[in-house]
């Protein structure tokens, strides 16, 4: 059985087609997964664009934010059954004995490889996935909300984990994508004040944010970050697809402050990061995820707390690809859902 996937089949930009694949084969310790519905990343629209930095095995099926029901397990599969309702974690290759897989932080595994760049991924019918990636999904919680489990993910670990985030803390969102809105939604839950900057072009963007109880800043949130008490803001994430926006975070961190870098830029620096150490600032990176912070999200999806519904701007089928990804990379929606069947 054939199917449609949407497949980068080379590091060109827009080297990006539909094609037909084979249903995948199993093996003994994955499962088949019926795509239900997946998310269309910024990490998908910069491979189309040939504006990433990490190593990609093509041609590739695009696609990691999913959520599905098994069809088939593999004969050593335990504790899952067809027809279970799942999302799947994107670490779909890891070193089991490499020391951060052996403390739990697989995601830090350096020969990991990920569902959408070195995998197979899941923007086509059916999705080959290691049983130990699954987390079972309530039934109150539909499937077009839990295919974004995975960026909430980012987002959780991000401000929660990495951040440290403290009630009454304030707290500046660089970049009003679907990682940006999702860690300001994130950090509100935290407690903290915040508000997320874009440019004039992001004014919609930033409309979805205020629904999360953010302020919406276009251009300089200088003001806003020194409003308490002159020194500037307790945390910045820095959620933009660009180095140069870590100038501006350090310009906006109150001393003694955190940075928080979740968003990817290829781009050379090309300042000096002397304020780092002037202002005594800590710079955190935050890359992906693990299983105790999926469980987490997911309750979060299903009681309603963290709620997903703004940030979805349209869901297409996988014949409309083009127009998903368009729409996203021109900042019209903050988030695009396929529709593989």
């Amino acid at each position: 059985m054939k199917s449609a996937a949407v497949v980068n089949y080379a590091p060109e930009k827009g080297a990006v087609e539909i094609r037909e694949i084979e249903k995948p084969v199993i093996g003994e310790e994955d499962v088949l997964l019926e795509v239900a519905y997946v998310g269309v990343c910024g990490s998908d629209i910069h491979q189309w664009t040939n504006g990433h930095s990490w190593t990609v095995n093509y041609p590739v099926v695009l696609g990691h934010e999913f959520a599905g029901r098994i069809v088939e397990t593999g004969s050593r599969v335990k504790g899952w059954k067809v027809g279970d309702r799942v999302v799947s974690e994107t670490a779909a290759i890891i070193d089991p004995d490499n020391p951060m897989s052996r403390v739990g932080l697989y995601n830090l595994d350096p020969t990991r490889k990920g569902f959408g760049y070195g995998v197979n991924g899941a923007m086509t019918r059916f999705v080959s996935t290691p049983a130990r990636c699954l987390h079972r999904i309530p039934d109150q919680l539909p499937f077009e909300h839990a295919c974004l489990t995975e960026p909430c993910c980012v987002a959780y670990n991000a401000v929660v984990n990495n951040a440290h985030l403290k009630p009454g803390d304030r707290v500046v969102v660089l970049g009003p994508g679907t990682i940006g809105i999702l860690c300001a939604a994130v950090a509100r839950l935290c407690g903290a004040d915040v508000a997320v900057v874009g440019l004039e072009a992001d004014k919609g963007r930033l409309a979805i944010a205020e629904q999360y109880g953010c302020e919406g800043i276009v251009g300089d949130a200088t003001a806003w970050a020194k409003e308490r008490d002159g020194l500037g803001a307790d945390c910045i994430i820095d959620a933009a697809g660009a180095s140069a926006t870590i100038k501006i975070a350090m310009d906006l961190v109150r001393p003694n402050g955190h940075i928080l870098k979740v968003g990817w830029g290829p781009q050379p620096l090309g300042f000096s990061i002397d304020p780092l150490v002037q202002k005594n600032v800590t710079l955190q990176g935050s890359f992906s995820h693990n299983w105790p912070v999926w469980e987490r999200v997911i309750a979060l999806l299903a009681s309603g707390r963290l709620d997903v519904k703004p940030v979805i701007g349209g869901i297409w089928p996988i014949a409309e690809w083009h127009d998903a990804f368009e729409k996203m990379h021109s900042g019209a929606v903050v988030k695009s859902i396929i529709k593989p069947v």
